[in-house]
């Protein structure tokens, strides 16, 4: 298989690293320090499963998804509206795109049969321009349960998990995700099928995401340490059940409790969450795809959600002044 990885961050260099180990030809796609980086020395993964060099193919052109059998999207949410046309001109026709973001992807009610069928997210698909130029019928869903972070350039720390189930979202077994979980556990990487609950599990990851992540950025903490105390794990509760809400209005089938979700967070220790790790580097934030989504979901549906409503201001107010403070920095 040719893979392309398109967003090679924390996650997608570290499929892709470990993907290639398996044997498929993977181009990773990237930019900046990281990029050139990984053209002079490979990615470096650093695992508790063992340290590992990956010497392959990147590059800084999106055109290179050109000759993929299959593509990995490991952009962020937020990035998509604005590549999505030039995703779509570089693409052979028919190419299934492995949507690995986090939140509610933009092919979500696609197909879906409940009461939202067909509905656009606008949180992650302002005015469908992300449907249109990638067809939801192109998208295998992919939900990714490993923890990563870029340590440095080219540096992949490799936290825990190995599993990313994915899915077609029409829920009919298919052979191209046959080939593609193949090809993740050949290298090393556990990708069960699941087409028909995979909805289930991006909620099951969302519940937490939605909350852990806010409020690390909110309060600069790890994981571990928003379990440190009562009054904290009081508050993610009350965002785990209000978003747990939104997903039961829609028929969703939660496999754990708040309890194991909950306990499931702080058990990854000392990691500072994707969303914390991009405010304390100067990123845009994913919003609009974790809380942003949930809300208007919730809003069509009629679900209250005062809690989420509040950390969701409170996470956009801090994104704001950091943005503004560092404007007036550099100006």
């Amino acid at each position: 298989m040719k893979l392309a990885v398109l967003g090679a961050g924390a996650i997608g260099a570290f499929v892709g690293a470990a993907v290639a180990r398996g044997g498929a030809n993977v181009t990773l796609i990237a930019r900046g320090e990281h990029l050139r980086a990984m053209q002079r020395d490979g990615v470096q993964v650093l695992s508790p499963r063992g340290d590992f060099v990956a010497h392959l193919h990147a590059t800084a052109d999106i055109g290179a998804i050109a000759a993929a059998d299959a593509v990995l999207i490991g952009l962020k949410a937020y990035s998509l509206p604005e590549l999505a046309p030039q995703i779509r001109a570089a693409l052979k026709p028919g190419v299934p795109l492995i949507a690995a973001q986090n939140g509610i992807p933009w092919w979500y009610f696609h197909r879906e049969g409940g009461p939202l069928d067909g509905r656009t997210v606008q949180s992650v698909d302002p005015g469908g321009v992300v449907s249109a130029a990638l067809p939801p019928d192109d998208a295998v869903g992919c939900v990714v349960y490993c923890a990563t972070e870029i340590i440095g350039p080219g540096v992949i720390r490799h936290i825990e998990g190995t599993r990313i189930s994915i899915g077609e979202p029409s829920g009919v077994a298919s052979e191209r995700c046959e080939q593609i979980s193949a090809a993740l556990t050949a290298g090393g990487l556990k990708c069960p099928i699941d087409h028909q609950h995979l909805r289930d599990q991006i909620w099951l990851k969302l519940i937490g995401n939605a909350a852990f992540n806010p409020m690390s950025l909110l309060t600069r903490a790890t994981l571990a340490e928003l379990g440190e105390l009562a009054v904290m794990r009081a508050a993610l509760r009350s965002l785990l059940e209000e978003v747990a809400a939104v997903a039961a209005a829609l028929g969703i089938a939660l496999p754990v409790t708040i309890d194991q979700r909950l306990a499931a967070g702080f058990a990854v220790g000392s990691h500072k969450t994707s969303m914390l790790q991009d405010f304390e580097a100067g990123k845009p934030l994913e919003i609009d795809c974790l809380t942003g989504a949930v809300l208007e979901i919730a809003s069509v549906l009629n679900v209250p959600t005062p809690t989420l409503t509040a950390v969701d201001a409170a996470t956009r107010v801090a994104a704001s002044v950091q943005q503004r403070r560092r404007t007036a920095t550099s100006g």
